[in-house]
C-alpha cells in the first residue's frame, strides 16, 4: 500500500497548530490546482491571505499571478510546477519540489476544488474574527489608552461590519446559534476611586433630585459595586412616584428593599449620602463609561470563544457573536445620549459578487478583511 502521507515542509507553518483540519484544506486546495492549474477560476473570490500557512500563501499568489499553461504542456511536463516553484520560493525559502509534488498527491479529486476553497474561506473568517476580537478585549481594558472608548466602540464598529461581510458571504442553516459554552463574564472589582465616584453620584443625585428624570440613561446594572446600583434604583423610584428626595426617604426607599443589614446599616446609608460634590450628571457619565468598557469586554470575551471553537460554522460564529455585541449596543446608545454625541451611521458592507471566479482581483471586496487587523 502506498504512503500517502506528506513529508513535513519546514517553511512557516509555526503559525497554526499541528496540521488542523484547515492544514489538509489547504493542501488538497493547492494539490487541484497544481494538478489542474486552470480550476482556479471555479474557487470563487480567494487571496493568498486567507491561507493560514506561510508557505501555502507564498504558493497561492504564485498561482493566482502565473498564466496556466497550455493542457498539452501541462500533461507532458512539469512547467507548471517549476514556474509556481521559482516564483514562490524567494517568499518562502523552505519550499522544495518535493512538497509540490507530495500537494498533488495529497488531492483527493481536483474536482472538488471549489468545496477545499470554502474550507480556507470559512476558516479564514473563524481567524479574522478572532482577531478582531482581541483587538476589542485591549481596547475594553487597557487602562494607558488616551480614549478608550472611542477606540473600543471603533473596534466594536469594525466587528460589526465584518459580520455584515460574512453573513452575506456564507449561507446560514438550522442551528444557527453556537454550541461554545460561554465564557465567565470579566469581573468588576471596585477600586478605592471607583467606590469614591459612585459614592459621590449617589449622595449628589440625592441633593439636586431634579437631575434624575433627565438620567434616564444610567441604569442600577451600571454601578460597579451591586450595592451602590440599588440604592440608585431607590433614588429613581422615589423620582419616577413624584415623592420628596432626601436622605431619609432614601433610607426609608432602602429599607423596604431590603438593603440594611448588620454590616450596612441606617447610619451608613444617611453618611454615604451626605457628601454632594459637583454635579450627578458629571458622576453618572463616568459610570456609565465603565460600564460600557465592561459590557464590551464581556462581549469580546463571547466572541473571542465563539471563533476559538472550530467546531462552529461561520453562520454559527456570525449569529452568536452578533447576540454577543447587542448588549453593547444598547448601552453604547445610552453613552451618546449622555454625552451629546449623535448615533455614528455604520456603513453597510456590500458583499462580494458570488459568480466571480478565481483569485481576487487588485481591487479590494468588501467583505475580505484581514486576518491580521492593525492595531
Amino acid at each position: 500500500m502506498p504512503n500517502n502521507r506528506l513529508p513535513e515542509p519546514d517553511f512557516g507553518l509555526e503559525d497554526i497548530p499541528a496540521n488542523p483540519p484547515v492544514h489538509h484544506a489547504e493542501q488538497a486546495l493547492l494539490g487541484a490546482l497544481l494538478l489542474d492549474p486552470h480550476r482556479i477560476k471555479t474557487i470563487g473570490p480567494l487571496g493568498p491571505e486567507y491561507f493560514a500557512s506561510a508557505g501555502h500563501r507564498a504558493l497561492f499568489a504564485a498561482m493566482a499571478a502565473l498564466p496556466p499553461p497550455a493542457a498539452a504542456l501541462h500533461a507532458k511536463e512539469p512547467v507548471w510546477i517549476k514556474a509556481v516553484l521559482g516564483h514562490a520560493r524567494p517568499h518562502s525559502r523552505g519550499l522544495t519540489a518535493a512538497y509540490l509534488h507530495a500537494l498533488a498527491g495529497a488531492c483527493p479529486d481536483p474536482a472538488h476544488a471549489p468545496s477545499y476553497a470554502r474550507m480556507v474561506r470559512a476558516d479564514h473568517a473563524r481567524r479574522t474574527v478572532l482577531g478582531h476580537a482581541e483587538l476589542l478585549i485591549h481596547a475594553a481594558t487597557d487602562t494607558s489608552l488616551p480614549d478608550p472608548v472611542t477606540l473600543t466602540l471603533r473596534r466594536a464598529d469594525a466587528l460589526a461590519s465584518l459580520f455584515d461581510g460574512l453573513s452575506a458571504s456564507f449561507p446560514s442553516h438550522p442551528g444557527s446559534l453556537p454550541r461554545t459554552p460561554p465564557p465567565m463574564p470579566p469581573s468588576r472589582e471596585a477600586d478605592p476611586d471607583v467606590a469614591s465616584e459612585e459614592r459621590l453620584m449617589l449622595s449628589t443625585a440625592t441633593a439636586h433630585p431634579a437631575a434624575l428624570p433627565s438620567m434616564w440613561w444610567l441604569r442600577p446594572e451600571d454601578f460597579t459595586l451591586p450595592l451602590h446600583g440599588a440604592l440608585y434604583r431607590c433614588l429613581t423610584t422615589l423620582a419616577s412616584r413624584g415623592e420628596p428626595v432626601d436622605q431619609v426617604t432614601v433610607l426609608w426607599e432602602a429599607q423596604h428593599h431590603g438593603l440594611l443589614t448588620p454590616a450596612f446599616a441606617a447610619q451608613d446609608v444617611l453618611e454615604l449620602l451626605a457628601t454632594p460634590a459637583g454635579a450627578p450628571e458629571h458622576w453618572g457619565e463616568q459610570i456609565l463609561r465603565r460600564s460600557l468598557l465592561h459590557r464590551a469586554h464581556a462581549a469580546a470575551l463571547h466572541i473571542q470563544a465563539f471563533a476559538q471553537d472550530p467546531s462552529n460554522s461561520p453562520h454559527q460564529l456570525v449569529t452568536g457573536s452578533r447576540r454577543a455585541l447587542a448588549d453593547l449596543t444598547a448601552v453604547r446608545a445610552r453613552w451618546q445620549h449622555a454625552t451629546g454625541q449623535p448615533p455614528v451611521e455604520r456603513p453597510r458592507t456590500r458583499p462580494a459578487p458570488t459568480t466571480r471566479a478565481g483569485p481576487p482581483t487588485p481591487r479590494t471586496s468588501t467583505t475580505t478583511v484581514s486576518s491580521r487587523p492593525s492595531r
